[in-house]
């Protein structure tokens, strides 16, 4: 029977997914998959924003107009030859593009909530607001699906298929280009990959995950992830921010409670027994409890 282990990943001290294997992986293999499935939630988080732009804005400029004014278009007598081709379904809207990407042939209302509604639900699938603190586990079966949800909206929304030179073609058919781009430097090489367990480095030279962890069953732990090259990741707070918080609180509320009592005038607290420095010595000399009771000379 093979002892099953819940990762935690993180990476950059934030909580990405959750992972499921055993024991006996080797760290190689633990951080290929965990490399793979994090580029997945990149890959499907690109789409997302870009498919965001195309049911407003349209299909993308080819890279001949790109970065060209509509003067310059027709002095040049560009054409944007695929986007008299790829026509959205029902028809489209002239909406222009604020920073000239795309060619503002926007997908009607039907269309437009196609897209988004499918947006959604494919950064649901792997969202960490949603699966982490519900301990539900991420594979890559589960990344495909969010991809294969998106595909299936873009071909409903553009039967005729999208231009070639649209980033969500070359995205869905996993020909993208991200040299040059923010998002290359988000990408992680699952060739070269590390991982980090209690601020030391999980080395890939054929030692297992219980090499690291122990033999515990059904153990839960925190492994982050990184490129090669960064160095060691920075190591857990000692509390949560929620713990954090609390104990701020509590430090506020005692502070105004002094504040209170600096502020408070009432002095009868003096004339309790517990008050008078010279209880102790009394009670010494049995002089406590003495009462006088009036009588005849």
């Amino acid at each position: 029977m093979l002892t099953m282990v819940l990762i935690y990943i993180k990476r950059n001290d934030q909580n990405k997914f959750i992972y499921e294997t055993c024991l006996n992986t080797k760290i190689d293999d633990l951080a290929q998959s965990l490399a793979t499935i994090y580029n997945g939630c990149l890959k499907v988080d690109r789409i997302c924003g870009e498919l965001e732009e195309l049911a407003k804005y349209g299909t993308l400029y080819p890279p001949e107009i790109l970065g060209l004014t509509e003067e310059q278009v027709k002095e040049l007598k560009r054409e944007d030859y695929w986007g008299e081709r790829c026509i959205p379904s029902g028809g489209y809207d002239l909406v222009k593009d604020p920073i000239g990407r795309r060619n503002g042939k926007q997908p009607k209302k039907d269309m437009q909530d196609l897209l988004n509604k499918t947006i959604k639900e494919a950064k649901d699938l792997i969202s960490p607001k949603i699966l982490v603190p519900q301990g539900i586990r991420l594979t890559m079966k589960v990344v495909q699906q969010a991809i294969d949800l998106l595909r299936g909206a873009v071909m409903i929304v553009y039967p005729m298929k999208l231009p070639p030179h649209d980033v969500i073609r070359m995205e869905l058919e996993n020909i993208e280009d991200l040299s040059g781009t923010q998002a290359s430097l988000e990408v992680i090489d699952p060739a070269s990959a590390q991982l980090w367990f209690c601020g030391k480095e999980m080395y890939r030279d054929g030692k297992t995950l219980r090499d690291y962890v122990g033999k515990i069953e059904n153990c839960k732990v925190t492994i982050k992830l990184s490129k090669r090259g960064e160095g060691p990741p920075a190591r857990e707070p000692i509390m949560s921010e929620e713990q954090r918080k609390q104990l701020m609180a509590h430090a506020f509320r005692k502070q105004e409670e002094l504040k209170k009592l600096e502020m408070d005038e009432d002095d009868s607290y003096l004339n309790s027994e517990w008050a008078d420095n010279n209880n102790l010595k009394r009670t010494f000399h049995g002089l406590n409890n003495i009462y006088w009771k009036p009588g005849k000379k």
